[in-house]
C-alpha cells in the first residue's frame, strides 16, 4: 500500500516571454507536496497563483520546466498512460461533447476506463439518481442547464473507481442545496473507496467543510499548508458587532480614534479588532458612556485568511 499516491517534488513551470525582449513568467515556482491516501487536500490561492497550471501539469496537458510528479510511486513522465488510468478530473469550466447524450458521453468514458456492462449500468444509474439527473440521461448535453452539466461531470469523474480525483471548482455553478449535495457525495466517495482528492474552490465555507488540509499558493509558491481551522485561527482580527442604543456616531468616532476599521449597518456598528483587545475596548466604551443592547463577535474564518493572504 502506498501512503501517498501523489508526490510532487520541486515542480516548476516557466513560460517564455510573450513578446521579444520580455521576461519569462514563472507560473509555478518550485513547489513540493504529497497527497495522502484518502485525503482531501484543498488547493487555494488568488487568481494567477498557479492553481490551474499545477493541475494542468498533474494531468499531463502541460510539461513541467523542472521537478517531478510521481503517481503510485512511478515517474509520471515515463508512465503517463498507466497513471492516468487511475486519475480523473472534473471542472465546472470544462464541457462535454454537446451533440452526444448524457448516456453516450458516459458510455464512451466508461469504455476508456474499462467500466462496462452491468458495472457501468449500475454505477451510472446510482450516480445520476443521486444527482437528480437520471431523467435527463437520453438528452443531448446542449439541452441541459449549467448545474446539470456540472453534476454529470462529477458522475463521470467518479465512474471508473478512480484512486485520485482532481476537482476544479466543482460547485461553482450550483445552487446552495445542490452544492451541499455535491460536498456530501465527495465525502461519501472518500469514505467508501478511500479515494484521494485535490480540491480547488473559491467557496471558503465549502473548503472548510470538505478538506482535511489546505495548501495555499501565492505567486506560484506554497506559502502555507495546514488544517482549514488552523489557518483561520492564525488571523488575529475578529469582527465585533454592537447594537448601539445611544451614541452610534460617537462609537464610530471612538473606534476610528483607536485606528480600528469600522462601519455602520442600521443601528449596528461593526468593528474589526484583535480578539485580545476586545475587553479593553469595551471598558473604554463604557467610560465614554456609550451603551449597547447586543454584542456579537465573529471569529476569523478561512475566508478572512484567504483575503489576508491575497493582499500583495
Amino acid at each position: 500500500m502506498i501512503d501517498s499516491p501523489l508526490v510532487v517534488h520541486n515542480l516548476t513551470k516557466i513560460f517564455p516571454p510573450e513578446k521579444k525582449g520580455g521576461r519569462p513568467f514563472t507560473a509555478v515556482d518550485d513547489i513540493s507536496f504529497k497527497l495522502r491516501e484518502g485525503q482531501i487536500l484543498g488547493l487555494l490561492g488568488p487568481n494567477g497563483a498557479g492553481k490551474s497550471t499545477t493541475i494542468s501539469m498533474l494531468l499531463g496537458t502541460l510539461s513541467p520546466t523542472f521537478g517531478s510528479i510521481r503517481y503510485f510511486d512511478k515517474d509520471f513522465a515515463k508512465h503517463k498512460s498507466e497513471s492516468l488510468q487511475h486519475v480523473t478530473f472534473a471542472s465546472t469550466y470544462i464541457k462535454m461533447p454537446w451533440r452526444l447524450t448524457v448516456w453516450e458521453n458516459l458510455k464512451i468514458y466508461g469504455t476508456l476506463y474499462d467500466v462496462q456492462g452491468k458495472v457501468f449500468d449500475q454505477r451510472m444509474e446510482r450516480f445520476l439518481n443521486f444527482f437528480g439527473v437520471w431523467q435527463q440521461r437520453h438528452k443531448t448535453m446542449n439541452l441541459l442547464s449549467a448545474g446539470q452539466v456540472t453534476r454529470i461531470m462529477l458522475a463521470k469523474a467518479f465512474l471508473p473507481y478512480p484512486k485520485i480525483v482532481l476537482l476544479d471548482e466543482p460547485t461553482a455553478s450550483l445552487d446552495p442545496d445542490i452544492a451541499h449535495q455535491v460536498r456530501e457525495f465527495v465525502k461519501l466517495q472518500r469514505q467508501e473507496y478511500g479515494v484521494s482528492i485535490l480540491y480547488t474552490s473559491h467557496n471558503m465555507e465549502e473548503v472548510t467543510d470538505v478538506c482535511d488540509e489546505v495548501m495555499f499558493l501565492k505567486h506560484g509558491q506554497i506559502v502555507a499548508v495546514d488544517k482549514p481551522l488552523n489557518l483561520a485561527r492564525s488571523v488575529k482580527t475578529a469582527r465585533m458587532r454592537l447594537l448601539v442604543k445611544d451614541g452610534l456616531k460617537r462609537t464610530q468616532k471612538f473606534a476610528k480614534a483607536q485606528a480600528l476599521p469600522v462601519s455602520i449597518e442600521g443601528r449596528e456598528v461593526i468593528i474589526e479588532i484583535d480578539e485580545q483587545a476586545i475587553a479593553q475596548f469595551l471598558e473604554k466604551l463604557a467610560a465614554e458612556k456609550i451603551s449597547y443592547s447586543q454584542i456579537a463577535v465573529d471569529k476569523p474564518t478561512l475566508e478572512d485568511y484567504f483575503l489576508q493572504m491575497s493582499k500583495d
